[in-house]
């Protein structure tokens, strides 16, 4: 290096150096929420956006009488029989819109093309559906079956999945279930050859069927 530029380079430095250390970036605040306001003020319509933008089927009903039609309706079109249910509330709410429906474990294993059950909460920031082992539809009714329809509430709404943890912690104390599972989407991979693959590992279609609170006990 010649005496100029090393004098260049010093000459940097010194000034470098004269003008104190740089500033600290400012203090973050913990207690400010870490994601933006969500994109709708109504958590159950920003609920059912979130949950159709990542693959999920859903239905809004005001009544038992359209239940039963969008739960035939989408036996029709996707061409499957009587879904499992496995929950009692569930199962009366069913009778009383007049749905067939599966209450034993006969032929699950062969025949198991679509389960309903209902669900712990809803979480409107992701479009989740939280389930967990504690209902009677266990472990195995929303992983399973190809097909997987649950039946909600919109008191089931929550804005964040860390409102449904506490939720579930209110709910359940030290008690939690076994299992607890946030179902965004249909069960999706694209680890071979970057090629995406439906139902790898649980149900390859979800639809929810959001009935409103007058109607049936589901949920309660």
């Amino acid at each position: 290096m010649s005496e100029s530029s090393r004098a260049a380079v010093l000459a940097r430095i010194r000034q470098g150096l004269a003008a104190g250390p740089a500033p600290l970036p400012p203090r973050p605040d913990f207690a400010a929420p870490v994601h933006p306001p969500l994109n709708n003020a109504d958590v159950v319509v920003a609920f059912a956006e979130s949950f159709q933008r990542v693959g999920g089927e859903f239905h809004y009903c005001e009544t038992l009488a359209e239940l039963a039609g969008g739960l035939a309706a989408f036996r029709a079109r996707q061409q499957v029989g009587a879904p499992f249910v496995w929950e009692a509330d569930l199962q009366e709410v069913l009778r009383a819109a007049g749905v067939e429906f599966r209450a034993d474990e006969a032929d699950f294993i062969a025949g198991a093309d679509v389960s309903l059950t209902s669900c712990e909460a809803l979480v409107a920031r992701t479009g989740s559906v939280l389930v967990s082992a504690a209902t009677g539809s266990g472990r195995r009714l929303s992983i399973y079956p190809d097909q997987h329809l649950v039946v909600a509430r919109p008191s089931q709404v929550v804005a964040e999945i860390g409102d449904a943890l506490l939720l579930m912690q209110a709910r359940y104390g030290a008690a939690l279930p076994s299992m607890v599972s946030l179902t965004s989407g249909p069960s999706r991979t694209a680890d071979i050859e970057k090629t995406l693959v439906l139902g790898a590992h649980g149900p390859r279609r979800i639809a929810l069927f959001l009935l409103e609170e007058e109607d049936g006990v589901a949920g309660e």
